[in-house]
């Protein structure tokens, strides 16, 4: 672009404007030369800040004003160097000047929340260089000015400072919690909304609990601005109060200990007020769930208050109401419409009542359930049978152990609404039994297996609504799961005869439903199910070869999964047959593009690693076939984008997830990520089948998953990457046994070494101490793999330092937990809870355990200097008032020194057998 043209719209406003507009295109084309006109005028600073201003000011158009408020924030702040710093000392002066004129005569309101953004940011920059120190001052100024759009906007300055400059604002808190106080009962509801946003970011931001006791007098306050807002029918304002206070909530419940009864009734009003908007409600029910799962930060807080569980569930029951029969619902030709009818508030009472018994557990919410569920159950209005068992599906998970104590009761529950009049009660029947499967199995099936397959049996035969049918062949699954196949076995004849008649008579989604009720069957019943092969093979065939077109893309993917669990069930010498003419069909659909949204890929990935464990090693000769697509899915990058939080991205996409870093928004979609862990998993699935069979791809493998290693956008693909490591080493060494070409001692040594270094730098950084434990599992494997002279010095040093950290930082954790035992509020439920995380962490001690234990296997005298560093962290586990468990992995760990060491035999064996004979431990 040439000077002459850059000055031609640096000297006309009326050129800007116009680019300006340009900038705002919906054209691409138009937008994108606009930007570059844009990053030209950039190299011009004054110039193009003086025209940002001017039309910030001056414009007549609302957008544009808006935009280069928008405009001017990214210039100012984000852009490296920033304009501000490039233009000249009268030019920034301008800007502040100008900036902080038009938060007083702008007359849209919506221009001047963006200019507020703008100075915020700025001003955050500059007073952490000392460069605007008149913007404190200038700010009480507008706030006293009684102004109320001037209060407002500086209070809403004030507020973002409080998030971006605490430390700026911390000498001036005792001056600034009186006028917050005093515009929190100012007559204008935006003066109020913005103080409490001010009131609640220094809240979240201040570190100390005596500087944030500062602000202790002002809850009653914000909930009675609440107040207002709700009688004002302002609630677009309470909406951005409530979630002030969720945040608070969140971050400082303690905080809320003094008013708790006033905040507790507050929400409680709001949620169960009908006059108000489904969001409204749901946000103050957000907060009053959010109190309950501070189990870490205010242990049994809420608990403590008199029927605050019977209320808080009985008004999330109501929520359950808000769902209506809708036709679409019923239609049988697509699974797309099962959420039809679901409303704002239904979905917000499932989430909530899931979150609301894992956080307050079985003995504080099953008394308030057993109240309210029987009398809804025999309610004449099929909204509250439909919601008593949907809340039975919900709260299964969080109250485990109690309900496994009345499964029989329960279930009749179930059994009674199969029968029901209205086929969505039906369908919420199927619900609460697949889910109760889930989380109360195996003791469900076992005690009432007798009673729930004859019932979804039945449930299988109401051809007039397909919805229920495809929901009975849903919960099969759920029961199969934890099933055990002897139980299975009365049921088979009736079982197979029922879902083989839905998958030739029945709607796409109920024959969808039968084929994953069918491979859950066989993958149960196991050998049982040979004597149903020539029946099901055949028609699963039929369905593979018919089904083409798009709208069957899922019918075929099924079938195939079907295919593949009916495969492993009856075992290779039946399959054999049949597999040859299954992994043609395989490889021919592998050969023709598919579309991004066909699920077929997917269920190929996990269908050829079936395959495989059916057939052993029989399976090699089709490997070439599966690993090039496996070997792409598992490379695939995810799909993200970083962009501003004012910027839509991926909008109304469900397969989308928005993750906040700092100022900036990442959309990730999860479709992708999903794939790749599927893939990761699958190709585990065959290193550990084939073994040496598999050693023509373990060295492209074993590149691909070491750096997936620290893979932190999905648990599953670090999972996966962490089981492939000892199995990749194993296929080598047992490729080097059987003298297959390329294979050797030395490159099994060279892959120990090459996966060591970020397998131990992964360990120290893993967040999940799940993972953590996994990776664990996986470097004692390795040890337990590699021969004398295959690990050099450095490197178990450096995996003695990864185990140091692990126990120091468990044991922090610990400590953490310990305190919460301290806590005024701590109750039995808390206890419970505190025993189980405990016992999550025995498994991190365990996983120690076997790794030292391997060492000394493996390196005798050699490792008991590192493992005696490691003895001030073990040692405490053997004290009398520890677990048992982890009592246990000490004493075993000490015994894998006695064994293996005699450096170690000779040292320690005297004070071991003096401590055992006195029971000193």
């Amino acid at each position: 672009m040439s000077a002459a043209d850059v000055q031609a719209i640096l000297g006309n406003p009326q050129n800007f404007e116009l680019l300006v507009q340009q900038l705002l295109s919906t054209d691409n084309a138009s937008r994108k030369h606009a930007e570059t006109v844009y990053e030209a005028l950039k190299q011009h600073p004054d110039g193009c800040l003086q025209q940002l201003l001017r039309c910030l000011r001056q414009s007549e158009q609302v957008e544009n004003r808006s935009f280069c408020a928008i405009m001017l924030r990214k210039a100012l702040t984000q852009t490296e160097p920033t304009l501000y710093t490039q233009s000249s000392p009268q030019m920034q002066a301008a800007l502040k000047t100008e900036l902080m004129k038009a938060l007083v005569e702008e007359q849209q309101k919506g221009v001047v929340h963006k200019v507020c953004d703008t100075v915020s940011e700025l001003a955050a920059d500059l007073l952490d260089k000392n460069a605007w120190p008149e913007i404190l001052p200038h700010l009480q100024e507008l706030i006293s000015s009684n102004n109320p759009a001037a209060m407002e906007a500086a209070l809403l300055i004030l507020a973002n400072l409080a998030s971006y400059s605490t430390d700026h604002l911390r000498p001036h808190l005792g001056g600034l919690t009186p006028v917050l106080g005093s515009c929190l009962a100012h007559s204008s509801i935006d003066v109020q909304v913005a103080a409490l946003h001010a009131c609640c970011n220094f809240i979240n931001s201040l570190d100390d609990a005596h500087e944030r006791d500062l602000f202790q007098p002002m809850i009653v306050p914000m909930l009675t601005a609440l107040g207002r807002c709700l009688s004002a029918s302002d609630e677009s304002n309470a909406q951005d109060v409530l979630e002030l206070l969720i945040e608070v909530a969140e971050s400082y419940p303690k905080f809320m200990r003094k008013n708790l009864q006033e905040v507790v009734s507050a929400m409680m009003q709001i949620t169960t007020a009908a006059q108000l908007e489904s969001p409204t409600r749901s946000l103050a029910a957000e907060c009053l769930v959010t109190l309950c799962e501070a189990r870490d930060k205010a242990p049994g807080m809420v608990r403590r208050l008199p029927n605050f569980v019977p209320t808080l569930f009985d008004a999330l029951m109501n929520f359950l109401l808000d769902v209506d029969d809708v036709p679409d619902w019923h239609r049988g030709d697509t699974d797309a419409y099962e959420d039809d009818g679901a409303n704002e508030l239904f979905d917000a009472g499932q989430e909530f009542l899931d979150r609301i018994a894992i956080a307050l557990g079985g003995k504080a919410l099953v008394p308030a359930a057993g109240t309210l569920l029987p009398v809804w159950l025999s309610d004449a209005d099929w909204h509250k049978r439909h919601a008593a068992l949907i809340c039975l599906a919900q709260i299964a998970e969080g109250c485990e152990k109690m309900m496994q104590e009345q499964v029989e009761p329960l279930v009749q529950m179930c059994l009674t609404g199969l029968s029901d009049t209205h086929p969505k009660v039906r369908w919420a029947s199927c619900q609460a039994l697949g889910q109760m499967c889930t989380d109360l199995g195996p003791e469900l099936q076992q005690r009432c297996g007798n009673a729930v397959l004859p019932a979804l049996l039945a449930a299988m035969d109401d051809f007039n609504n397909p919805r229920v049918q495809a929901h009975a062949a849903a919960t099969v699954v759920n029961f199969s799961e934890g099933c055990e196949s002897d139980l299975m076995a009365p049921h088979l004849d009736a079982l197979i005869a029922k879902l083989l008649t839905l998958l030739q008579q029945g709607k796409k989604i109920v024959q969808e439903g039968a084929l994953t009720a069918l491979a859950s069957v066989a993958d149960c019943s196991q050998e049982q199910f040979v004597r149903y092969y020539d029946a099901v093979m055949p028609l699963l065939s039929q369905i593979l070869n018919n089904a083409q077109n798009k709208e069957h893309r899922l019918l075929r993917a099924k079938a195939l999964e079907c295919v593949s669990l009916v495969g492993m069930a009856v075992g290779r010498d039946r399959f054999r047959s049949d597999a040859q003419a299954v992994m043609a069909f395989m490889q021919q659909l592998a050969a023709n593009p598919m579309e991004s949204d066909d699920p077929t890929q997917s269920y190929m990935l996990q269908a050829g690693a079936r395959l495989c464990k059916a057939l052993g090693l029989e399976f090699l000769p089709y490997l070439p076939v599966v690993m090039p697509p496996l070997l792409a899915a598992a490379r695939v990058e995810p799909e993200m984008k970083v962009h501003d939080p004012d910027v839509v991205e991926f909008e109304d996409d469900d397969d989308v997830e928005h993750i906040q870093l700092g100022d900036k928004v990442l959309a990730i979609r999860t479709s992708s990520l999903e794939e790749k862990a599927t893939a990761c998993n699958m190709i585990v699935c065959y290193v550990d089948e084939l073994r040496e069979g598999f050693f023509p791809y373990v060295k492209e493998v074993t590149d691909l998953m070491v750096p997936l290693l620290k893979f932190y956008f999905h648990e599953e693909v670090r999972r996966a990457a962490v089981s492939a490591l000892p199995n990749l080493v194993r296929a080598a060494q047992s490729a080097a046994e059987k003298d297959v070409p390329g294979a050797s001692k030395e490159f099994t040594v060279q892959m120990i070494s090459f996966m060591w270094e970020p397998l131990i730098a992964a360990i120290k950084k893993e967040p999940e101490p799940d993972i953590t434990a996994a990776m664990l599992d996986s470097l004692a494997e390795i040890v337990d793999l590699a021969e004398p002279g295959q690990l050099s010095g450095p490197q178990v040093q450096a995996a003695f330092g990864a185990l140091q950290n692990i126990l120091t930082a468990a044991e922090g954790r610990r400590t953490q937990r310990n305190k919460r035992v301290a806590a005024e509020d701590f109750d039995e439920e808390e206890e419970e809870a505190l025993a189980a995380e405990n016992e999550a962490e025995e498994e991190l001690y365990d996983q120690v355990g076997s790794c030292l234990g391997n060492f000394l296997k493996v390196f005798g005298d050699a490792a008991l200097p590192y493992v005696e560093g490691l003895m001030p962290s073990i040692a405490p586990l053997l004290d009398k008032s520890r677990p048992d468990e982890e009592r246990r992995i000490a004493l075993c760990i000490i015994d894998d020194m006695l064994e293996h060491s005699p450096a170690g035999r000779t040292k320690y064996l005297g004070q071991v057998c003096f401590r055992a004979i006195t029971k000193s431990w």
